[in-house]
């Protein structure tokens, strides 16, 4: 098993410390595109590189409800908890190897979210209208960022049966992300979750759109994702933010 493998692998493992929040990521989608390496490392901050998988670099949007999120120990509320997320992200290692994510950003339709995030996480939440709900066999999202006349649309479904990404392979290199890096303060952080691997199907496109790429000004692909998965879901245990290794 090679190195880059073994430390997603460990990357997963439980911290040995209390969780800080609990919540559940449901009906998940990852689309990914090949990018350019270089136009990946022009917008990483200092301590961060490009994890590569085979010499090829990857942007990936995914969406999802986030459900029931909570302080550990403390019960979800009604209209807080519940919300939709849509994240554009690169995949990093920062100077120790430690690989993780890199968020260009991450729209939400729920503002206190938005603004908890930003401020205790240094992670870049946008405000955005979102639905997420099933169309018959399928599930759709539309994300509309405050700011921007039109709105990101997509339409997927499960092809094949569920399960974990196999080690070594490339979905394993884009699913498995346990930490994301943040800046705050001008300080590399790193945060961490844990949950069980997904259970992962390829997806079926029926509508899609590069515009939240598009939005935080990244160079477009021009093209249909690369790759396209789903999951029905986990739950998650998210941990306090720990210094990164710049």
């Amino acid at each position: 098993m090679d190195e880059a493998t073994q430390r997603l692998l460990a990357a997963r493992r439980r911290p040995d410390r209390r969780a800080l929040l609990r919540q559940r990521w449901d009906q998940l989608f990852f689309l990914h595109w090949r990018v350019d390496p270089a136009a990946v490392a022009r917008i990483l901050p200092p301590g961060l590189t490009p994890d590569l998988f085979e010499g090829e670099t990857h942007l990936g949007i995914v969406g999802f409800r986030m459900l029931g999120v909570r302080p550990e120990g403390l019960p979800a509320l009604p209209w807080l908890s519940h919300f939709n997320e849509l994240n554009v992200r690169v995949y990093v290692r920062d100077a120790s190897g430690e690989p993780g994510v890199w968020f260009l950003s991450l729209d939400c339709d729920r503002g206190p979210a938005v603004r908890i995030a930003r401020t205790f996480f240094g992670l870049p939440y946008e405000h955005a209208r979102l639905t997420h709900r099933p169309f018959g066999e399928r599930w759709t999202m539309d994300c509309q960022r405050e700011g921007f006349a039109h709105a990101a649309r997509y339409a997927w479904k499960a092809l094949t049966p569920p399960a974990p990404a196999e080690p070594g392979t490339r979905l394993f290199h884009l699913a498995e992300r346990y930490n994301f890096f943040s800046v705050r303060g001008g300080r590399l952080l790193r945060g961490q979750v844990h949950h069980a691997p997904y259970e992962l199907s390829l997806a079926q496109l029926t509508t899609w759109s590069e515009q939240p790429v598009e939005w935080d000004g990244f160079p477009l692909a021009g093209r249909a994702p690369d790759y396209a998965h789903c999951s029905a879901g986990v739950d998650v245990e998210a941990f306090s933010l720990v210094p990164g290794h710049a």
